[in-house]
């Protein structure tokens, strides 16, 4: 694991959070997909094949809409726990008489090769990854020479206002920490990808009632803080974050940031440096110039 790890990811938590049965996709990453596909209208290149990677959380209903972008294009759907992988084949899947030879690639429920695919979409998964820079390498093993990379995550100002309760009351973080998109760029580059883009924008959702706010949380994830409250919260607990919640503003601030980067050739290792004496150079020159062909 590389000393770059989020520090405040418990991989246990994580762990678990991952197996949980599939559900809906939240609505926030929904509408997070869908502005991310506004962001490929700047791109050019038209994938052969691309890998929607762990859709059934980052978002079901936006596959239809990049299957429409991309017809001609071979598509790999990647989840890597069964429940979640049989979800998505069950949603995403088209019977066979709904398929048309001519016209439909197929869809195909597995990992890609290595350089198997031109594109990779990974909607907001990393920030809820124990090992992100394990994560970019796989990304990147994926992607073909000049393909291209759209991911999205959470940034650092999410639920700010929510932060600033837990404090005020004396609790643990509601949440781990999420990290600076430029970080997200020099994570990039160590993964060897080449010209990252990054850029973000906060969106503030506003909820009509402290337990809707709540339902709206427990849809888009968990605390992973490894120094979150170690056992189970009591309905006495319940109330007060209630009361909390319903004497304060409900709204809750999400800091959306978004990231492109390219695939580029593999970088050949430098020669080791040739010394010359001045001798041999003179040498090496008179060679050079009596050489046929040479003026």
């Amino acid at each position: 694991m590389s000393a770059l790890s989020p520090p405040t990811i418990d991989h246990n938590a994580v762990r678990r959070w991952r197996q949980m049965p599939a559900a809906a996709s939240p609505w926030l990453h929904e509408e997070v997909a869908r502005r991310m596909q506004q962001r490929l209208d700047w791109i050019k290149l038209q994938p052969q094949s691309w890998a929607h990677w762990e859709p059934v959380r980052g978002g079901l209903q936006a596959h239809a809409a990049l299957l429409q972008r991309y017809p001609d294009a071979t598509c790999f759907v990647t989840e890597f726990h069964a429940d979640h992988a049989a979800h998505a084949a069950r949603v995403l899947g088209k019977p066979w008489w709904h398929r048309s030879r001519w016209i439909d690639k197929p869809t195909r429920f597995e990992a890609p090769s290595d350089g198997g695919v031109h594109m990779l979409w990974s909607n907001m998964a990393l920030h809820m990854s124990a090992d992100p820079q394990g994560l970019m390498a796989s990304w990147h093993r994926a992607l073909a020479v000049d393909g291209f990379l759209m991911f999205s995550c959470l940034g650092p100002d999410t639920l700010q206002e929510l932060r600033g309760l837990y404090q005020d009351l004396g609790w643990p973080a509601p949440a781990h920490e999420f990290t600076d998109m430029h970080d997200w760029g020099d994570m990039l580059l160590a993964a060897g990808f080449a010209e990252p883009v990054m850029d973000m924008e906060r969106l503030t959702l506003t909820f009509e009632s402290p337990q809707r706010l709540l339902e709206e949380l427990r849809g888009l994830g968990r605390n992973l803080h490894p120094q979150r409250f170690p056992a189970l919260r009591g309905r006495r607990w319940r109330d007060q974050l209630q009361e909390a919640l319903a004497g304060a503003p409900l709204q809750l601030t999400f800091e959306l940031v978004y990231g492109h980067a390219l695939k580029p050739p593999t970088r050949h290792p430098l020669r080791a440096e040739t010394v010359l004496s001045l001798a041999q150079m003179r040498e090496t020159l008179i060679q050079r110039k009596s050489y046929p062909g040479n003026p």
